[in-house]
């Protein structure tokens, strides 16, 4: 209320001052026109009556001049005419004059002028043959009672302004100000109180941007609340969850504030131009999801490579811009490189070449030696903008990831022997015959010995490069530790499962009918896949299985849907495009074979072909009955763990491949062989008619599982070992 009237007295006296100024303005303009009015017509009376007035005073005919003021009188306000000696004694004059006459101004000019306290107004001009002068009086008291009726009118203007804005600015300040802050005031007390239910905030307004903000604000206080709730239940059971605070925490204390660079191919924000504006894209990916946690928890910086169309435009000086963009939490640090350079060093060796490499895919590797030079190339890129990003920093920690970096932790540390290097390779590793195909083995294995941890998603991968590394390279294996002395230089090899946060404060449920309807689908029970198209991934086989489905259980014609979200990928590979190809071709014709007239409308594969972000993929994992991941080979694989720790009103199903290392921590999903396609669809019929009370089993030790193993556990167990290096002897893990 206090507010208010000091708002509505602000405004009043504003208007007040101005109208009161424009008030005196007009009086004193309209007064000194009147006096013009004045002065003009008592000078042009008396010039003229001057000639006809001369005789009148030789004989003091006071008859004959009343005469001429009466034949004048008729004129606006005149009050008569006098004739003085030039002593300015009355020679002869009209009745009702002011005594008095003082002498006028120089000879030839006619002076005007206000007598009796602005009464009246007079003009005086000498007479030309005769000696004294004329006057001439007006009435002039109409001058001030014209001044007064301005100051009126202007009073009551201003008291009409005045009713009239206070009116406005009570109605805007209730409507527009004060209802949107008490209904904010509202949401956020509900909100504090956890009885909010994930209601959206008020919007829109005059206080769009702080609903905006108090959304942020309430989304961080809910998701905080969330995580203490959960960690105060593992510790009553004995048990500790990571959190991101206890993450950051722990990495300062490990790290002793050293600070994280982290090194990817991909960047974790693009760039790009719609419509004629910069848009930021988050791009759906299982390395993205794993690793900017980890930063966000510890703040640093991520080098990865510029490949958004807009994104030189957002960079700074030093070719960094602050992400994510709605809260800046760390910086991101672009790499530009040549049309050729991405051709040979991503495309080339690292995607046809060391990819299909370390996936038992039936995909056979292509080594080229240019493709090989620009991997070598573009690593040094890499290592040159990392070495920048740590210059002058005292033992900094750096993590490289995945197999585009091979080369890079051997660059790093023969330029800075104080940092700590770690590798995380994201893609299986296959067995010391399969690896033997590539020509530079040894040169990959030395510079990714060059790391001090070098980590994999589980153990099996380990034992694989360490048997490559004793078949390949003269080296001392620990094999108790786990760990390669190449040198004076130790490796720690390590399994460290990747995951993710658990979804907390998610909101409201999307509704399961709109997303079918974006994706052009129809349906009641629905299935869902979340894939790069790749090869490795299994999506034509898991369309098989879904067409034996359809043919063994004909009753779920018209009910049961599968739409996967399908991101295009390396689509300059030939490879990669003719599986893009296949598998719409694929979609299209199990789409044709189960059409019918009693299901008009209805296709059992949604197939959308697009670039999806997080927050779209994580609204359909809300809603899936089933998620279908069936890979062929995999590292980790995130989509299924990101299925799980997907906020949810009910437990759902996954069906997930023995060849992925989800599937090790994973167990209660539905285990497959994706080449089995008799048992996928078997597991899919299992997953749709599965009773509640083993869905609820199986999907609340699958939640734990992610739960107790999360990112931010990932990321403190590779703090951990990074922080133990001990530098300066021999750089030998403890």
């Amino acid at each position: 209320m206090r507010v208010t009237t000091r708002l509505v007295v602000s405004i009043v006296l504003a208007a007040a001052i101005v109208s009161a100024g424009w008030t005196w303005f007009s009086a004193r303009t309209e007064r000194a026109q009147l006096l013009v009015e004045l002065d003009h017509r008592g000078s042009l009376l008396a010039e003229s009556l001057r000639e006809a007035a001369e005789p009148l005073a030789l004989r003091a005919d006071a008859k004959a001049l009343a005469r001429i003021a009466d034949k004048f009188g008729r004129r606006e306000r005149l009050r008569g005419i006098s004739l003085h000696a030039p002593d300015g004694k009355a020679l002869v004059a009209t009745a009702g004059l002011p005594e008095s006459s003082p002498p006028p101004g120089p000879e030839s000019e006619v002076d005007c002028r206000l007598i009796h306290e602005g009464a009246v107004h007079r003009c005086t001009t000498f007479l030309e043959h005769t000696p004294g002068f004329l006057a001439v009086f007006h009435d002039a008291s109409h001058v001030d009672a014209r001044v007064r009726d301005v100051w009126r009118r202007g009073f009551l203007r201003l008291l009409t302004q005045v009713l009239l804005i206070t009116a406005i600015a009570l109605w805007i300040v209730r409507f527009d100000i004060l209802a949107p802050i008490e209904r904010t005031a509202e949401w956020m007390r509900l909100q504090r109180s956890g009885e909010g239910g994930g209601a959206a905030p008020p919007t829109g307004g005059l206080l769009g941007p702080l609903a905006s903000e108090a959304a942020g604000l309430a989304q961080s206080l809910t998701t905080a609340r969330a995580a203490a709730e959960t960690e105060a239940r593992l510790r009553h059971r004995g048990q500790s969850l990571w959190t991101p605070e206890r993450l950051k925490a722990h990495a300062k204390e490990r790290l002793r504030g050293r600070p994280m660079v982290v090194v990817a191919n991909r960047e974790p924000y693009s760039h790009v131009r719609r419509d004629g504006k910069i848009q930021v894209l988050s791009p759906a990916s299982g390395l993205v999801s794993g690793v900017e946690p980890i930063l966000k928890a510890c703040g640093g910086t991520w080098v990865g490579h510029g490949g958004g169309e807009a994104d030189r435009e957002v960079v700074d000086a030093n070719d960094r811009v602050r992400v994510p963009p709605e809260e800046p939490l760390y910086s991101l640090r672009r790499v530009w490189m040549s049309k050729e350079q991405e051709e040979g060093y991503y495309y080339g060796f690292a995607n046809e070449g060391l990819w299909p490499l370390c996936h038992i895919a039936h995909a056979r590797p292509q080594f080229r030696a240019g493709d090989w030079e620009h991997y070598r190339a573009v690593n040094r890129l890499f290592a040159d903008a990392v070495l920048s990003e740590v210059e002058g920093v005292e033992e900094p920690c750096v993590m490289v990831q995945d197999y585009h970096f091979a080369l890079l932790p051997r660059m790093i540390k023969e330029a800075r022997p104080d940092a700590r290097v770690s590798l995380f390779w994201h893609i299986p590793w296959p067995n010391p015959e399969a690896f033997g195909i590539c020509p530079w083995q040894r040169e990959i294995l030395d510079g990714m010995l060059g790391a001090d941890v070098l980590g994999f998603h589980i153990q099996y991968h380990c034992n694989n490069f360490l048997e490559t590394v004793d078949r390949t390279l003269e080296c001392r294996i620990d094999w108790e530790a786990f760990s390669v002395r190449r040198g004076e230089h130790a490796t720690l090899v390590k399994p460290y499962p990747i995951s993710v946060a658990m979804e907390e404060g998610a909101g409201p449920l999307p509704s399961k009918e709109d997303l079918l309807r974006s994706v052009g689908a129809k349906g009641t029970l629905l299935a869902l896949g979340v894939d790069r198209l790749d090869y490795t991934k299994g999506i034509l086989e898991r369309f098989l299985a879904i067409e034996r489905l359809l043919e063994r259980s004909p009753e779920y014609i018209g009910r049961f849907v599968f739409v996967q979200l399908g991101a295009p990928s390396r689509t300059s590979i030939p490879r990669y495009r003719d599986l893009v190809s296949d598998v719409r071709k694929e979609a299209a014709r199990i789409n044709a074979r189960f059409e019918t007239k009693e299901a008009k409308g209805w296709q059992p594969i949604a197939l959308s072909v697009a670039h999806h972000e997080r927050t779209e993929v994580a609204r359909w994992y809300r809603v899936a009955d089933l998620c279908v991941v069936t890979s062929l080979h995999d590292g980790m694989n995130l989509v299924a763990k990101e299925f799980v720790a997907a906020e949810r009103e009910s437990p759902g199903a996954l069906i997930l491949s023995r060849f992925t290392g989800a599937s090790r921590e994973l167990r209660d999903a539905l285990i497959v062989n994706p080449y089995d396609i008799d048992r996928v669809a078997d597991a899919l019929r299992e997953g749709i008619e599965m009773g509640p009370e083993e869905r609820w089993r199986r999907w609340e030790s699958m939640r734990e599982a992610v739960r107790e193993n999360n990112i931010y556990r990932w990321g403190a167990r590779l703090v951990d070992d990074l922080g133990r290096v001990r530098l300066g002897e021999g750089d030998k893990p403890a």
